[in-house]
């Protein structure tokens, strides 16, 4: 099994690459038809969510920049 990767990308999508599953609210899963890589709307504007269709583009504004949490309470 690989090792799943997520990359949160520039006014976009969240890539997700590797050995991964996607299941709805109720567990049951998405068939992916075997893909390895998807990536994930996060603008709210595609007509296929939860997955990204490039509805984002021009729509959607957000520099991904990775930061350090406060510690859990």
């Amino acid at each position: 099994m690989s090792k799943t990767k997520i990359t949160i990308n520039n006014n976009g999508s969240i890539k997700l690459e590797g050995d991964f599953e996607i299941v709805d609210r109720a567990g049951n899963n998405y068939d992916l038809g075997g893909r390895e890589i998807v990536s994930l709307c996060r603008c709210g504007l595609s007509k296929n969510k939860p997955f990204c269709d490039g509805a984002h583009n021009g729509n959607f504004d957000h520099e991904a920049t990775a930061f350090a949490l406060p510690p859990k309470k």
